[in-house]
């Protein structure tokens, strides 16, 4: 990767056209020897956070057991503060500075091919408020350095949480129940955004969702095969209000199309085939009735039934035949996403 040296005492990187710039300090050195070095990147995607980041950056771990090399990478999605700034005064390896908001969902992608490039083995994902008590990251770690895990995902105590409305609990648990359903994945907290990936998972992940990847990322990584985890962890008090959650049905509506575009890229046969064999089966069902009032003498006057069988026959004949098209799509798709992931091995190696 090319790179144009503009300070001294930091340097600012340029991938390729359209990557964000990437402010860096000198990386630290760790103490020890180990048969395999194993490099840990914390990201923190974060906007306008430089009153809380310092706090945050003071609870994250310089060391962890079993691996080589801890860094810490912050992505300012275009933030209008001085968190870039604050960020590189507590010690962050590197930031990188996204010219203009993106959303969080994005700003995470963009953190995992960083961290990739990096030469991350394992990468951990916070919230840049401060929310999560980050004394669980060797936890998280922990299974997948033991090759146990491809993702862990830290759930927090909902119930328990005091400054959670009750709203918010029920929502969680409705997620949660949601990508069970649809991925198989049992995770008793699938909206928490505290989670561990290894390298290979981080390859895999494609996020289409500028809003948040957390529902997303879960569906899409049960329906590929990953293997994933889940360990306990503890909140912090809120240090700001939320601001995914702007308002109560913005949330869901957004939580709704977000599980409905997974389940439709992932399961498209299903998410087809069922409302078509329901519309086909009442038109049957409709046509049925029709036709033996007909040879009875009935059928007088209900010509409008005959019509609206017609019509759910014929929509549940197009929709089948529209999921039977959407499941090769599927398959194409899952074949560019391991030629994807191949680019990817190739692509993101670590930075000279």
């Amino acid at each position: 990767m090319n790179a144009r040296r503009l300070f001294r005492t930091h340097d600012i990187e340029t991938w390729r056209s359209g990557h964000p710039g990437v402010v860096e300090t000198a990386p630290a050195a760790v103490p020890g020897e180990f048969r395999k070095p194993i490099k840990v990147v914390i990201q923190i995607p974060c906007r306008d956070e430089a009153e809380q980041l310092p706090e945050t950056l003071a609870a994250l771990p310089a060391f962890l057991h079993g691996v080589h090399e801890v860094e810490w990478l912050v992505i300012d999605d275009g933030s209008s503060d001085d968190t870039t700034e604050v960020a590189l005064e507590h010690g962050v390896h590197a930031v990188l500075r996204l010219p203009e908001n993106r959303g969080l969902a994005n700003a995470f992608s963009i953190g995992l091919e960083a961290a990739c490039r990096r030469g991350a083995d394992i990468i951990v994902n916070v919230d840049g408020d401060n929310q999560y008590d980050a004394a669980a990251i060797p936890a998280l770690v922990a299974d997948i350095l033991a090759g146990r895990a491809d993702i862990v995902v830290g759930c927090r105590p909902i119930e328990r949480i005091a400054h959670f409305p009750w709203w918010k609990k029920r929502l969680q648990r409705l997620g949660s129940a949601v990508v069970r359903a649809v991925s198989n994945v049992r995770i008793d907290d699938a909206t928490s955004g505290f989670r561990a990936y290894s390298r290979d998972a981080a390859m895999r992940l494609n996020v289409y969702s500028r809003y948040t990847y957390t529902l997303e990322t879960l569906i899409q990584a049960g329906q590929t095969g990953l293997r994933i985890k889940s360990v306990p962890v503890e909140v912090n008090p809120p240090t700001r209000p939320s601001r995914l959650i702007r308002s109560v049905p913005e949330y869901i509506a957004r939580s709704v199309l977000t599980i409905l575009r997974s389940f439709l890229i992932y399961r498209p046969l299903e998410f087809f085939m069922l409302p078509s064999v329901l519309c086909a089966l009442l038109g049957i069902s409709i046509g049925a009735k029709f036709t033996f009032d007909y040879f009875y003498g009935q059928g007088d006057g209900h010509i409008q039934s005959l019509i609206l069988a017609a019509m759910l026959v014929m929509v549940g004949t197009i929709g089948g035949a529209v999921g039977l098209l959407a499941n090769q799509l599927a398959v194409n798709r899952r074949l560019l996403e391991e030629q994807q992931q191949s680019r990817r091995r190739a692509e993101w190696r670590p930075m000279p």
